[in-house]
Formats: structure tokens, C-alpha cells, sequence
């Protein structure tokens, strides 16, 4: 008996090293951009990342070229035209990101059904495939996550900045419209990074769910951004698991995982607000 779940054990953990690497990898970059996607109420640019993400996904099936790459291109075509049509038109952000969004989803959709015999696996790619991984993709997932490191280190102190005050910002100096459009432009990379472990379409979640979580439990920005990795490292540890004993879908099961994370932070401070004010 004990020879058998030893075995058993091994198996699983033969089986989920790989995805536990690219899950783990994924989440401490997904964290720290998800307190600016908090912060700057930018959850609404998530999705429609997801959507344009969707359009890079068929252009990478026409043109016969890397997925990741093609994903990568497509939100970054989006965060140059919500930039640059911020400071040229009169409409408002949301409305601009509704009118990309849907035009970006309406493309892929009608590209992909142009493809004669699709042979892609789509549900892996919108709702992710993190049992699948390879050495191959980890290795790359894990250099786009160190670039992206680099990359808000950089931008960190410009970006809290622009958190706090934008018009203070600017007078301070601080090229405002360069910096958003760098934060958009890392996102569309993290969603990139993202496709294999919880697709796309689910990828917000893992931005806003581990920093909204976060957010209850920080007293500064940089312990939110590291207590929101960490949570999201758990949601992939949790997710994983629940996937392996349920035999559910991966991604969903990270999300599921998250969500619970965030209900059970809702109850805890209702019952210390109920016993403090008693």
C-alpha cells in the first residue's frame, strides 16, 4: 500500500514538474502586473487583450508562424492604437477598448473560419494546456518572464507614480504616455506568456484575482506586488492538483483555485469586521 502511493507520487511529481515550473513562472510576473491592472482599474484592457489575442492566434495558424510570437504582435497592435487614439480622439478609454476589442475578436473569428482543416487544439490555447508544456516551452516562457522583470524593475518607481497622481507625474517629468504604453505593451507579453497555462481568454482572472487579494493584505506597493505572486503561485500549485485528482480541466481549475482564495478573503475581514465592532 505504502509502495503503491510512493510510486504514485513520484509519477505525479514526474509528470508535473514542467507545468509547475511554467505556472510558477507565470504567476510571479502576472502579480505584480496585476496591482497595476488594480490599481489603474485596467481590467476591462485584460480582456480585451484576450480577445485581440484571439486575431494573433488565427494570423499565427494563416501565416504558418509561431503562436506565442503572433499572440505577442496582436496585443501590441492594440496597446499602440489605444495609445495613440487616446491622445487623438474624444472618446473615453472603455469605449475605444469595446470598439478595438470586439473588431480585433470579430477578425479572428472570421480568419479562423477561413482556415481550411483546422488542426489546433483551440480549446488549449483560449483555455490553456499546462499539462502539455515542454522543456521547449518552458525555456521560453521562463526568458519572456525574466525580460518582463527586467523591464517593470525598471519602470517600477515611474509606474507608482503615475498610480498616485498622474498630472504630479507629469510635471515631475515623468513622460506619462510612454510609461502607460510600455505597462500595455508588457501586459500584451504576459498574456503571451500566459496562453499555456490558463489561455487567454482566462488570463485576466490570474492578473486580477492574486493582486485584488493582494490589496487587502499590503501596506506597500511592493509588498502587494510580491504577496499577489505568491498567491497566484498557490492558485497554480491548487489548480494543478485539483486538476489531478478531479480530473479537470487545468486552467479553469487554476481559476477556480484563485477565486476561492479571493471568497475566503471577503469572509475573513466580514468576521473581523462583525467581531471588532462588537
Amino acid at each position: 500500500m505504502c509502495t503503491a502511493m510512493c510510486i504514485k507520487v513520484v509519477r505525479m511529481i514526474e509528470l508535473l514538474w514542467l507545468p509547475l515550473l511554467a505556472g510558477i513562472g507565470t504567476a510571479l510576473i502576472a502579480g505584480p502586473l496585476g496591482c497595476f491592472v488594480v490599481w489603474q482599474r485596467m481590467a476591462y484592457f485584460g480582456e480585451s487583450l484576450a480577445h485581440s489575442a484571439l486575431l494573433g492566434v488565427a494570423i499565427g495558424l494563416w501565416l504558418h508562424l509561431p503562436i506565442t510570437f503572433t499572440v505577442i504582435g496582436a496585443g501590441i497592435v492594440l496597446a499602440l492604437l489605444l495609445a495613440s487614439l487616446q491622445q487623438r480622439s474624444s472618446f473615453s478609454s472603455d469605449t475605444l477598448l469595446g470598439i478595438l476589442s470586439h473588431t480585433l475578436l470579430a477578425g479572428g473569428l472570421v480568419l479562423l473560419s477561413t482556415l481550411p482543416n483546422l488542426r489546433v487544439n483551440l480549446d488549449a490555447l483560449l483555455f490553456g494546456d499546462l499539462l502539455a508544456v515542454s522543456l521547449h516551452d518552458v525555456v521560453w516562457l521562463l526568458a519572456l518572464v525574466v525580460i518582463l522583470f527586467a523591464a517593470l524593475w525598471r519602470l517600477w518607481q515611474p509606474l507608482i507614480a503615475l498610480t498616485i497622481h498622474e498630472e504630479l507625474a507629469q510635471a515631475e517629468g515623468i513622460p506619462v504616455a510612454r510609461v502607460r504604453t510600455l505597462l500595455m505593451l508588457m501586459m500584451a507579453v504576459a498574456v503571451a506568456v500566459a496562453m499555456k497555462v490558463v489561455g487567454v481568454l482566462l488570463m485576466t482572472s490570474l492578473l486580477v484575482i492574486p493582486a485584488a487579494i493582494a490589496q487587502h493584505h499590503a501596506r506597500s506597493p511592493e509588498q502587494m506586488a510580491c504577496i499577489a505572486a505568491l498567491i497566484g503561485a498557490l492558485a497554480i500549485v491548487g489548480g494543478l492538483l485539483l486538476s489531478w485528482f478531479s480530473n479537470s480541466p487545468v486552467g479553469p481549475s487554476i481559476v477556480l483555485v484563485a477565486g476561492i482564495f479571493f471568497l475566503n478573503t471577503l469572509l475573513a475581514r466580514r468576521c473581523r469586521q462583525h467581531f471588532s465592532s462588537t
